[in-house]
């Protein structure tokens, strides 16, 4: 049975587990930054969203530029014929060039929202977007009303049913919370940052609380070691961003190595792998928590989504980790 989910105030009702779908887009830059995951295999891609349906998930994260635009594509592609049954989130802010794959700025003038929300449109080949998302962690909140607003105006149009802010400042959660079509706050979240805050207010107004990171990158997979080296072309490579945490100089973070194999063993348990407790420990913390952990294969979503059938962690559980991480 397929774990559920009600999208915050929009009562939709999506399967507990979405499918974040920044990895499917491919590779793009910032200058010389590398932003995707590396290269992918559309056709694979394709296989996994489909397979993914077939396991219960209906809830599908995307950006405009995930591989400037081309991750709308594919999911577009993959979902055909199938719109009615899934509710595709995607977001808006960078401007980018398609054929080049370069982000050259960013637009959150009501101007620039709309004209993003028609493009996204079209390439998703839908008429309507269920939700649409913020894509400006540290935009200021104080400066944030003509997005709102913006926003407040495409549901009425019908081109957008809810929308939400990826954000973990939680003075800007609070603030898109006062819309009244808000629904969402796209949040980092996972065994390593439990992110409080922002938690709270989601709870406080009924919110979903839609987790990127849930595995911290691979990380929580299991499958990282000190060793692991990704591609250039990998925004965890050497040439990541600056805010990239879980890396370092092109392999992963020891420190979070370290978290990870110190609460491995309750990860796993009732034969879980670490990426299925990981999950665990999400829906555990909350009833408005929504992971949408990343793909490039059909292995991976099928790991991901037998998560759903072992469940939550139990409270003991979920005390122990945080005893063991200090917090």
């Amino acid at each position: 049975m397929t774990l559920t989910r009600i999208l915050g105030r929009s009562g939709i009702e999506i399967s507990a587990l979405g499918l974040g779908c920044w990895a499917i887009g491919g590779p793009f830059w910032s200058g010389q930054t590398a932003l995707g995951w590396g290269q992918v295999d559309d056709a694979e891609s394709i296989r996994a969203v489909q397979r993914a349906l077939q396991l219960g998930v209906t809830f599908f994260d995307t950006a405009n530029v995930y591989g400037a635009g081309h991750s709308e594509r594919v999911l577009a592609r993959a979902l055909a014929g199938q719109r009615s049954k899934v509710v595709i989130a995607t977001k808006f802010n960078a401007v980018f060039d398609e054929t080049t794959r370069q982000v050259t700025g960013s637009d959150s003038s009501p101007e620039g929202i709309r004209k993003a929300c028609e493009a996204s449109l079209w390439r998703l080949g839908t008429d309507y977007i269920d939700l649409y998302q913020f894509h400006d962690n540290g935009f200021p909140p104080e400066k944030a009303q003509p997005v709102r607003g913006t926003l407040e105006e495409l549901v009425k149009e019908g081109k957008i049913r809810a929308y939400g802010w990826s954000t973990d400042v939680p003075k800007s959660a609070e603030f898109f919370a006062q819309g009244e079509k808000c629904t969402s706050i796209q949040l980092q979240l996972n065994v390593f940052e439990s992110n409080p805050e922002v938690l709270a207010i989601c709870e406080k107004y009924d919110l979903a609380a839609i987790n990127r990171g849930p595995l911290a990158m691979g990380l929580l997979t299991g499958k990282y070691t000190e060793e692991t080296k990704p591609s250039a072309d990998d925004v965890r490579g050497e040439k990541s961003p600056d805010w990239m945490e879980y890396f370092k100089n092109g392999r992963p973070n020891p420190e979070f190595l370290k978290q990870r194999d110190a609460v491995r063993d309750i990860l796993t348990s009732g034969g879980r792998t670490v990426a299925q407790g990981a999950l665990a420990w999400l829906w555990a913390l909350s009833p408005i928590t929504i992971p949408i952990p990343g793909f490039r294969a059909v292995a991976q979503v099928e790991e991901n989504c037998r998560a759903m059938e072992f469940g939550p962690l139990d409270a003991a559980q979920m005390q122990e980790i945080d005893s063991i991480l200090g917090r």
